[in-house]
């Protein structure tokens, strides 16, 4: 019902502003309009409007239809969503531009669909979203037209994004129990080389690392990973990394930039 009414509330108050703007473009009195809260003050109800429309646009559009649904209907998922189309919406605040983003969400059951995320992005931030790109999503069981970012922190959102890059080849199989069950240790690179292999926007590079448990004896190990373009930077030589392997096979070892978990 809420939903309902601030659509129509919306609508009047665009077809306010669109018949405010016509009666200027045909040099109408605008001090005897047809409209409300028109009169001597020819400029107060159309600012007023104007920014009460704004604000709905903006903040109400997310229970309107207008933009992203704060809170997901239902049951939620979580799921991998691939950016496939990224862009402004126009809107600016605090200097921060807000911007739609439309997802290929890949669920754990069912076929894939698109979501939209509607959210601000700082500048700073928005080089490092690009098509192609997987993200954690919350989505809706009944309704699939818009998603939620999920929390990277909860453990159950990591292992969905780990799943999603096993499924997809993007980690060896040789590597997947050093990875899922192995334990998370300190290292870093010692040589680096392309393989000239790609993969769901990613490249692969063939690493030879230095795996140093703290308290314990250094060895070398050779692996794979694939990774982002604008992330090879940090994989250079003598760049510190994390390193995922098991006791009874230290030297099969997966490799990631970050530390994703506590084994």
């Amino acid at each position: 019902m809420l939903r309902i009414i601030l659509t129509v509330v919306w609508l009047l108050l665009t077809a306010w502003l669109a018949i405010w703007v016509g009666e200027g473009l045909f040099g109408v009195d605008q001090r005897h309009s047809i409209l409300p809260f028109a009169g001597e003050d020819t400029l107060g109800g159309p600012i007023l409007i104007g920014v009460a429309w704004g604000l709905l646009l903006t903040f109400g559009g997310t229970m309107t239809g207008f933009g992203r649904r704060t809170k997901l209907r239902g049951e939620t998922r979580i799921g991998v969503g691939t950016i496939v189309e990224l862009s402004r919406t126009g809107v600016t605040i605090n200097d921060v531009p807000q911007y739609d983003l439309f997802l290929r969400v890949s669920p754990a059951e069912g076929d894939d669909f698109i979501g939209q995320l509607r959210m601000l992005i700082d500048p700073s931030d928005s080089a490092g979203l690009q098509v192609g790109q997987p993200v954690p999503v919350r989505y809706s069981t009944t309704d699939h037209d818009t998603v939620q970012l999920a929390d990277l922190s909860d453990p159950t959102v990591r292992e969905a994004m780990l799943q999603w890059r096993i499924d997809r080849g993007l980690i060896d199989p040789a590597q997947v129990r050093a990875r899922t069950t192995g334990t998370a240790v300190p290292a870093s690179v010692l040589e680096v080389r392309p393989t000239g292999r790609r993969r769901e926007g990613q490249s692969e590079l063939a690493l030879k690392v230095l795996v140093a448990p703290e308290g314990a004896a250094t060895w070398e190990a050779d692996t794979t990973v694939f990774v982002y373009p604008q992330a090879v930077s940090r994989l250079q030589v003598g760049a510190p990394i994390w390193a995922y392997y098991r006791r009874e096979d230290p030297h099969t070892v997966a490799v990631t930039i970050e530390k994703e978990a506590t084994r």
